[in-house]
């Protein structure tokens, strides 16, 4: 008797496993990008906030500078994942009928 039956089992199961693998290796990379727009734009906009803040001799503007730019990240991944994910999605199609 042959084992074709139980190689190409294998090898969908072997299939199965790297397409598992690269579904987690896809959502690591979608967290690691969205955690590191979080960090930028606290330091990019926490950085003008503290360098106007300290040219006007205003302290306040550096924490009010990181906010505007976790507030200005959020936006910012919400349009940019939000929409993918809303584009992936298959539509209904509107019928008169209910």
């Amino acid at each position: 008797m042959t084992n074709y039956g139980d190689e190409a089992v294998a090898r969908a199961q072997g299939a199965q496993k790297q397409a598992a693998a690269r579904g987690r290796a896809q959502g690591l990379e979608v967290g690691w990008t969205v955690f590191s727009y979080l960090l930028a734009g606290m330091a990019a906009y926490g950085g003008i906030g503290w360098l106007i803040g300290r040219a006007v001799h205003v302290p306040l503007l550096f924490p009010v500078g990181m906010l505007v730019g976790l507030g200005i990240s959020i936006g910012y991944i919400i349009h940019r994942f939000g929409r993918q994910h809303a584009e992936m999605r298959p539509r209904k199609e509107m019928t008169g009928d209910r």
